[in-house]
């Protein structure tokens, strides 16, 4: 956080002409000018702009994380609102600001950006020293404090999914402080082999994993947009309270089924998408096939 405020910070100055003498050979990111030059502010067509939003869309999985930490506080309701608000206003200043900045200073045709990325290449163009340091640093941060949120939040599904009877009943063992101890070495463990592997398979690994994740955060959100639309109009008819209620209910809810179609059709005729909604098609398959099957059993089995 505190290396994007100042990195937002320098490049406001910058961008006012406001550090003389501090930016490097190219001094001219000062102004907004390069937000339309260089082919125009939309020099590929929209269709690029579709394309990187499914990056983005891939980049913000697991922004729900913060709903299920807020729910094991001791006001859950307080707690989820706060933590929804915090991650819109992160959102629009901590991203949206940065990205805005480094357009404004850095040609989007830049040879740089492929090689070195968007924050070193602008703080590159500002003459800032050790550029490639900084980012490295900052990043090893960001990777670390990402790993141990999916360490948190994986272990409470496979926590969660032992109560439901769809894990083994190992992972549902905790510690004196509530603490799922099998359910999170179970994930460490899954995290290491993943490393171990993409060490071995640099190139074949991370692609799978990329490929197998990024259309299956759209699904995950139109099965929640979907439950959300069904479960609100049972509980409101049943009477029950909701502490917690989405924001313009349904009209936003029926954009968001609306929207994710759209773009997963979309994604099947670019052909750099179709090795990723194929795989997302085929996990999604099996998943769907899993629950059918232990839902039969666990039929079954009651019956009995």
């Amino acid at each position: 956080m505190v290396a994007i405020i100042a990195f937002i910070v320098v490049g406001v100055l910058a961008v006012l002409g406001l550090l003389p003498g501090f930016v490097g050979d190219d001094s001219s990111v000062s102004g907004l000018s390069r937000l339309v030059s260089e082919g125009g502010f939309l020099p590929n067509g929209p269709g690029a702009v579709v394309a990187a939003v499914l990056v983005t869309m891939f980049s913000f999985m697991g922004t729900e994380i913060v709903t299920i930490a807020a729910a094991e506080s001791g006001d859950p309701a307080r707690g989820i609102g706060r933590a929804t608000r915090s991650v819109i206003w992160r959102i629009a200043v901590f991203y949206l600001a940065s990205i805005l900045l480094v357009v404004a200073i850095v040609p989007w045709n830049d040879p740089r950006l492929p090689e070195v990325g968007s924050y070193q290449a602008a703080l590159e163009a500002l003459g800032v020293p050790s550029a490639k340091l900084i980012v490295d640093v900052v990043v090893l941060v960001a990777v670390a404090s990402c790993l141990n949120s999916a360490l948190y939040t994986a272990s409470r599904m496979l926590f969660s999914l032992g109560r439901r009877g769809q894990a083994p009943d190992l992972v549902n063992r905790t510690t004196g402080q509530g603490v799922p101890r099998f359910a999170v070495l179970g994930s460490t463990l899954v995290g290491f082999v993943a490393v171990i592997a993409n060490y071995a398979f640099p190139e074949e690994v991370f692609a799978a994993l990329l490929a197998t994740s990024g259309a299956i955060a759209l699904l995950v959100y139109l099965v929640i947009a979907v439950s959300q639309l069904r479960m609100r109009r049972v509980l409101e008819r049943d009477g029950v309270a909701m502490p917690v209620r989405m924001w313009g209910y349904p009209v936003l809810t029926w954009a968001v089924i609306v929207v994710i179609p759209v773009v997963l059709v979309y994604m099947a005729t670019r052909e750099g998408s179709r090795f990723e909604l194929g795989m997302t098609a085929l996990i999604a398959a099996g998943v769907v096939g899993v629950g059918v099957l232990l839902t039969r059993r666990r039929a079954r089995a009651a019956v009995r």
